[in-house]
C-alpha cells in the first residue's frame, strides 16, 4: 500500500500538467491582496532528482520536462517556479507540487500537507520543515477533511493519490462531495492517470454529474515504455478560475507541438 516512490517518475508528461496548471493556479489566485490556504492530500517528498538512478531507470523526466522545459512563453510561472528550484538545490533538482506551491505562495499564506510514507514525509519535512508548513504523516483524505473549512477560506486543495489503492476511484467522488459540502468556494484540483483499462472513467462520470461546472483537461502520449499502462494526464478542477481554459489550451498545443 505504501510502495509507490514518485522518485521514478518525477518531471514526467504527467508531472508537467499538473504543475503547470498547478503553478498557474496559484499564480492567479495570490495576484488578489487576500491570504490563501492551499492542502495536498498526498504530498510527496517535495523535490526530486532528475540525475537519480530512480530518473534515469524509466526516462520518463527525458520525455516530459527534459523535451518541454522550453516550450513555455517566458514568465510563464511554471518554469519559474523550476528556474527558482535550480538555484536553490541544483541543476538537477525538480520541484514536486508542496515545493511549487511553497515558491509560489506569501508569508500571509498557510500551506498543509499531508503524506503517509514515513521515507517520503521525512525528506518532505527536511524540505519544507523550516518554510512554516504544516506537515502531518496521515491519510490524506481525512488529513483534508478535517482541516475544512480552512483558515483561511479562500483558497486550493490538490488531490494527487498514487491510485495504488483501487478503491480510491470509488473514494474520490464522496471525498470531493464532503469536502464541497463545507468548503463550496474552494478551488479542488484532482489530477489522475489515464490508464490503457481506463479505470478513472467511471469516476470522472460521477464527478461530472456532481460538478458540471468543473473543468475537466486530458491529454494523450505514447506510453514511456513497452508495457507501461498509462497513455495520458487529466485534471478535473473545481471552482475552476477566470481564464484556465487559456491555460489548458496552451498546454494542449505544447504537448501536440512543442516547438
Amino acid at each position: 500500500m505504501l510502495s509507490y516512490q514518485h522518485a521514478f517518475h518525477a518531471g514526467n508528461l504527467a508531472d508537467v500538467q499538473k504543475h503547470a496548471l498547478l503553478a498557474w493556479v496559484l499564480d492567479y489566485m495570490v495576484q488578489k491582496d487576500k491570504p490563501v490556504s492551499y492542502i495536498e492530500t498526498h504530498a510527496g517528498r517535495g523535490l526530486y532528482r532528475l540525475s537519480s538512478p530512480e530518473a534515469l531507470k524509466t526516462g520518463e523526466a527525458a520525455q516530459g520536462i527534459g523535451r518541454l522545459a522550453d516550450a513555455f512563453p517566458e514568465g510563464h510561472p511554471y518554469p519559474e517556479r523550476l528556474e527558482e528550484t535550480r538555484a536553490m538545490f541544483g541543476a538537477d533538482a525538480y520541484p514536486g507540487s508542496p515545493l511549487i506551491a511553497a515558491l509560489g505562495l506569501r508569508e500571509t499564506d498557510k500551506l498543509h500537507l499531508a503524506e503517509l510514507h514515513p521515507q517520503e514525509n521525512a525528506a518532505l519535512k527536511e524540505v519544507l520543515g523550516s518554510w512554516g508548513a504544516h506537515i502531518r504523516k496521515e491519510d490524506g483524505f481525512d488529513f483534508a477533511l478535517s482541516l475544512t473549512p480552512p483558515t483561511p477560506r479562500r483558497g486550493l486543495m490538490l488531490v494527487d493519490p498514487p491510485y495504488e489503492v483501487k478503491s480510491d476511484y470509488d473514494h474520490i467522488p464522496k471525498f470531493f462531495a464532503q469536502v464541497s459540502r463545507k468548503w463550496n468556494v474552494g478551488v479542488l484540483m484532482l489530477w489522475y492517470p489515464i490508464l490503457r483499462d481506463a479505470p478513472h472513467v467511471p469516476m470522472l462520470r460521477t464527478l461530472a454529474a456532481q460538478f458540471p461546472e468543473a473543468l475537466r483537461h486530458e491529454l494523450r502520449f505514447p506510453p514511456a515504455r513497452e508495457g507501461h499502462r498509462m497513455i495520458g494526464t487529466g485534471m478535473f478542477i473545481v471552482n475552476p478560475p477566470f481564464g484556465i481554459e487559456t491555460e489548458t489550451a496552451r498546454l494542449t498545443r505544447i504537448f501536440a507541438d512543442p516547438g
